[in-house]
């Protein structure tokens, strides 16, 4: 066999694997399971009196208590740990006064065929070495001690909302200047090639730049010509909002060099082609939007993003998914692969199914349903990491004290583990990939001389 044939040969067989139908989906199998309980707190000012009474049997408010949950984005920690991001607490602006920032570290005992006790534990910070319980050395907490951001923000405030009828705001929030909230909901977060946090949030649209340790480290940056019903120029009179509530960052990737974050709306711009969602490229060396952006298109039965990561410089797993949950609709929540290889600037990039969380093989009976066949049903699942080229990390936000997602109680926190049958291919192989398409080119170049 000459060298030419041998490559090509190679050539064509990493082509082959890496053409492998969407259908093949339904083979991936659960290969940890892990769940934190809803009723998961740490310490901190009192939260939850302006959430209502509870749900799920779970009264409100929290003395002295913070919730740990739910999960809006997910990071690798120390030694095998978890760094998970809490979101903006109770689900709105108007009810998350008194509920912090935070982001915790987690260790997960993932049950798996081999064993393990499918439990969720408190990790250092610093260290990834188990703790007994959530407290300050588990968890970072995001504040604004120079008064960088140019928000209003709850400790600016006597009393929570600057309404003398409700409580005093903590002096915990207001002596360190800590966010809550009321203040940014973050959606998303990724660390830049300087160890600096970014964080996405959804009322500006804005990133938000802190060090390792959350503490804000200058303005706020807004998406131009991008406005919430909450983004300060709205609320200021000077811009009409052109994007509906709760619309903001979801998604957020980096690349692997850790100079380019990529943003994902999770609604649509008025004014852009229905159903379709902005990706707008942000340069960590000027902090600054590049202008390039590109547009991802929900699926017919989709209605919104959960979180987005990238796998290269050019294609990222997109988490999509509908509001429907176990005790009511239909649930789809699928994670594709996006590909803006080719892809102009403003056009739409190409869509891969890679998972449906609605069918994954547990021939193990990891969760104890007594099926074989997985489902993730839960409304919100915001969390996806990649673990290897085999493996995704899934997390769902449980919206605590939300109900309805397995059934009529809070919803619980599911960590799970994927073993894909298409791999995700590593940025090495997708060149040798890239490599081999070359060299079919040349050999058919050569073949018509």
């Amino acid at each position: 066999m000459n060298a030419d044939f041998a490559r090509l040969s190679l050539a064509l067989a990493l082509t082959a694997a890496f053409a492998a139908p969407a259908a093949h989906a339904a083979q991936n199998t659960l290969a940890g399971w892990a769940v934190m309980p809803a009723n998961t707190f740490s310490d901190g000012p009192t939260s939850g009196q302006f959430a209502g009474a509870g749900a799920g049997g779970n009264p409100l408010p929290l003395i002295d208590l913070q919730p740990v949950q739910g999960f809006s984005g997910v990071l690798a920690g120390a030694n095998g740990s978890f760094r998970v991001i809490s979101d903006n607490g109770f689900g709105a602006q108007g009810n998350s006064g008194d509920t912090l920032l935070r982001s915790y570290a987690v260790n997960v005992d993932f049950r798996t065929a081999q064993g393990g006790t499918g439990s969720v534990s408190a990790a250092d910070w610093n260290t990834g070495a188990s703790l007994p319980a959530f407290s300050a050395t588990s968890r970072i907490t995001l504040s604004d001690p120079k008064n960088l951001l140019s928000i209003k923000v709850q400790a600016d405030y006597t009393h929570y909302y600057n309404n003398a009828a409700n409580p005093l705001v903590d002096a915990s929030i207001k002596s360190g200047r800590l966010l809550t909230g009321a203040d940014l909901d973050i959606e998303s977060v990724r660390q830049d090639k300087n160890g600096n946090l970014w964080f996405g949030d959804e009322f500006g649209p804005y990133l938000v730049k802190t060090d390792a340790s959350g503490v804000v480290q200058r303005r706020e940056i807004a998406l131009p010509g991008v406005f919430a019903p909450q983004n300060e120029a709205v609320l200021n009179g000077s811009a009409t909002s052109n994007l509906g509530g709760s619309g903001g960052f979801e998604g957020m990737a980096i690349n692997a060099s850790g100079d380019r974050l990529y943003t994902l709306l999770e609604k649509t711009v008025a004014g852009d082609p229905a159903r379709s969602l902005r990706i707008n490229e942000f340069s960590i060396d000027s902090e600054s939007y590049t202008g390039l952006d590109y547009l991802y298109q929900l699926e017919a039965e989709g209605t919104a993003i959960g979180d987005m990561t990238a796998i290269d410089d050019h294609r990222f797993l997109v988490i999509e998914r509908n509001g429907g949950t176990a005790t009511r609709g239909t649930p789809f929540k699928k994670i594709f692969i996006a590909d803006t290889t080719g892809v102009a600037d403003g056009g739409l990039v190409t869509k891969t199914e890679l998972v449906d969380l609605m069918n994954i093989a547990d021939p193990d009976d990891l969760n104890g349903d007594g099926l074989t066949t997985f489902t993730f049903p839960y409304v919100t699942i915001e969390d996806v990491l990649i673990l290897d080229a085999n493996t995704l990390l899934v997390i769902n936000d449980n919206n605590y004290p939300g109900t309805g997602g397995r059934d009529l109680g809070s919803d619980h926190t599911e960590f799970l583990k994927i073993s894909l049958a298409n791999p995700v291919p590593e940025p090495e192989t997708y060149a040798m990939l890239l490599a081999g398409l070359g060299l079919i080119g040349a050999a058919a170049r050569r073949r018509t001389r």
